[in-house]
């Protein structure tokens, strides 16, 4: 084998055991209905560009200001990304570079506080984010995290509180956004809390800005200072991170980004970021995004219709403005001493019958983080498959049948059977 050789070996050849992995991955994704929250396919095209001949240009600085040579084609590219970013999302400024959500929260704070600065943002037992203010992770180590919560009745945010706590503590941010919350957060009003302490408000829209660019869910652009995003959840192209801004604050998001969290870029990923604004901004998205929220709607509604609601089975904030539907399993058997089941053990179930989904905590949860009371389940990458109102009737009865009492093989062999069906129906990257 000669040098050049390594250049052009097939993975087949060149690694056959990681060949041989991602089949399995890719197998594991056709066979399965995977609702997990952040799980949505990329298109072929976007996975084009990221594997790209851009994987092998490193360039730092912005562009035409790059730090070396050999960055014009990639600093064109990017260019072209941030204006359909500006352009998708109605904002002054974007900046494509951070690789991920989180780094692109750790530039925005970097870019709007100090160390020892306050933020406020929602408790992540609530449903908030590790990286939007909180002492377990960056986002609270060098400044001052204060949570709001959700009300206790209801489970929706409390914005009495989120104003009391405002005031209180006077912080320079505050943080409207969410990890796992199922309604439309009041961003004017979250406006007004911030202006009344002389704040910024940072809003994280990770897990909506595909709703947001497809219009079906409330811009918090001309609201906020800064906005956050993710390119792959709900926008369902590149993994990497966004950041959106006022014109007044670009050349501080911008140099919060590079050289102040992160150096060169990813310029294939920035490439597929580019792509995948592109692809947002057309009709087809629209339609999926539309169809991801109406089915989370569906499941929602179906089952508190079903024998499962009468389980103990609880949908959170009772229903859906989202692509995301959170099951409550805390009172599970307690109305005729059946036995408890929780957020693992469901997991797990619906795994077996070919269904992937998330557990995780609910608000006030007495269950540990590794257990969990409460389950996330997510219905973009079923919109991406094409998935139909009946389709998502037939996924809430699956759900529905997974959790009830007196789950038995014969009932898992059946589930199968029916998510088996649905797979074949609606195949993916057929």
């Amino acid at each position: 084998m000669s040098v050049t050789d390594l250049l052009t070996l097939p993975l087949s050849v060149a690694d056959p055991q990681m060949d041989a992995l991602l089949a399995r991955e890719l197998a594991r994704q056709r066979g399965t209905l995977d609702m997990v929250t952040s799980a949505n396919p990329a298109p072929v095209s976007v996975l084009a560009a990221q594997g790209s001949a851009l994987a092998d240009n490193h360039g730092a600085g912005h562009p035409g200001e790059r730090f070396g040579g050999g960055g014009e084609i990639a600093g064109e590219i990017e260019a072209i990304a941030v204006r359909r970013a500006r352009d998708l999302f109605g904002a002054e400024h974007a900046n494509v570079r951070p690789h991920s959500g989180g780094q692109a929260n750790a530039a925005a704070l970097a870019a709007l506080l100090d160390p020892g600065d306050t933020v406020l943002g929602l408790d992540p037992a609530h449903g908030g984010h590790l990286t939007q203010g909180t002492p377990a992770d960056f986002s609270g180590r060098p400044y001052n995290a204060v949570p709001y919560h959700v009300d206790a009745r209801t489970h929706w945010v409390d914005m009495d509180e989120v104003a009391d706590l405002a005031k209180t503590h006077r912080p320079k941010v505050v943080v409207a956004g969410w990890s796992a919350y199922t309604r439309h957060l009041d961003f004017a009003a979250f406006r007004t809390i911030a202006d009344a302490v002389g704040a910024r408000l940072l809003v994280d829209m990770t897990q909506f800005a595909g709703l947001v660019a497809a219009r079906v869910h409330p811009s918090p652009v001309p609201h906020a200072d800064v906005v956050t995003a993710t390119t792959h959840r709900t926008l369902g192209g590149t993994r990497g991170g966004l950041l959106l801004s006022r014109a007044e604050l670009a050349a501080r998001v911008d140099a919060a980004v590079f050289p102040g969290t992160q150096g060169g870029g990813f310029h294939q990923a920035v490439a597929g970021k580019a792509v995948t604004f592109r692809l947002a901004a057309g009709v087809p998205f629209a339609v999926r995004q539309r169809r991801a929220v109406d089915g989370a709607r569906i499941i929602a509604e179906r089952l508190a219709r079903t024998d499962v609601f009468r389980a103990g089975v609880r949908v959170l904030t009772g229903g859906t403005d989202v692509h995301l539907v959170l099951l409550d399993l805390r009172a599970y058997g307690a109305a005729d001493g059946g036995v408890p089941l929780h957020g693992r053990d469901a997991e797990e179930r619906l795994r077996r019958v070919g269904v992937t989904v998330d557990r995780g905590a609910v608000p006030f949860d007495p269950r540990p983080a590794s257990v969990t009371s409460g389950l996330r389940i997510g219905t973009q990458a079923l919109a991406a498959r094409g998935f139909v109102a009946a389709s998502f009737v037939s996924v809430a009865d699956i759900v529905a049948e997974a959790l009830l009492p007196g789950y038995d093989e014969h009932r898992e062999r059946d589930l199968r059977e029916r998510v088996a069906a649905l797979v074949a129906e609606y195949p993916y990257h057929a």
